[in-house]
C-alpha cells in the first residue's frame, strides 16, 4: 500500500513540474522596465508590466483567424488618431502597412488628437475582423484624408483590431 500511495505521490509531483515549466514557457519575453510616471492614462488604470513589443504582437496577430481573440497587452508608437474626437487611434506594430486600429471599450474615453508619434501602452482585447467598405471610408474621413483618397477604397480589409480598456500614452517632454 505504501509503494502505491508513493507512486501516486511522486507522479503528482512530476505533473507539476511539468506544468510549471510550461507556464514559465508561456510568460510574454518583454521584461524591460517601463516608468509608468512618464505615461498619461486613460481609461481604465492599467500597469505596463508585462506588454508585448509591436513585433512579438504582430506574430501573435499573424496566428490569429479572423473572429479569433486575446487578452493582451502590448506597446507600439501611435501612428495615427482620430481628428475628429480622438475616438480610436493606429498603433504600429514594427512592419511597413502593420498596424492595430484601436477603439476604446464602450467608447468612454478618448486619446489626444494630437498622439501621433508618441509611445503608447494598451490592454484589452486583441482580434482579427473584417472592415467593411462603409466603415473603412468612414474612418478614412475621420483621419481628414482627401475625397480622392476615400474614393479608391472599394473593398473590405482584413485587419488587426484592439478594443482597449486602458492606454497608456507617453507624455511629451
Amino acid at each position: 500500500m505504501r509503494k502505491i500511495f508513493l507512486g501516486v505521490a511522486l507522479s503528482a509531483a512530476i505533473i507539476s513540474c511539468k506544468q510549471e515549466t510550461k507556464v514559465e514557457a508561456d510568460k510574454p519575453a518583454s521584461t524591460e522596465w517601463v516608468d509608468a510616471s512618464q505615461y498619461e492614462s486613460f481609461g481604465a488604470e492599467i500597469s505596463p508590466e508585462g506588454a508585448l513589443t509591436a513585433d512579438e504582437m504582430l506574430a501573435k496577430y499573424e496566428t490569429m483567424a479572423v473572429g479569433d481573440s486575446v487578452e493582451i497587452a502590448f506597446k507600439g508608437k501611435v501612428n495615427s488618431v482620430c481628428q475628429a474626437k480622438g475616438c480610436w487611434m493606429k498603433l504600429d506594430l514594427g512592419k511597413p502597412e502593420s498596424e492595430s486600429f484601436v477603439r476604446f471599450k464602450d467608447y468612454k474615453f478618448f486619446v489626444p488628437m494630437d498622439a501621433s508619434g508618441s509611445d503608447a501602452i494598451i490592454k484589452g482585447y486583441a482580434y482579427k475582423d473584417e472592415t467593411s467598405v462603409d466603415e473603412l471610408k468612414h474612418y478614412a474621413k475621420d483621419a481628414g484624408k482627401s475625397e480622392e483618397e476615400i474614393a479608391k477604397i472599394t473593398e473590405p480589409k482584413v485587419e488587426f483590431r484592439f478594443l482597449a480598456d486602458g492606454v497608456l500614452i507617453k507624455k511629451k517632454s
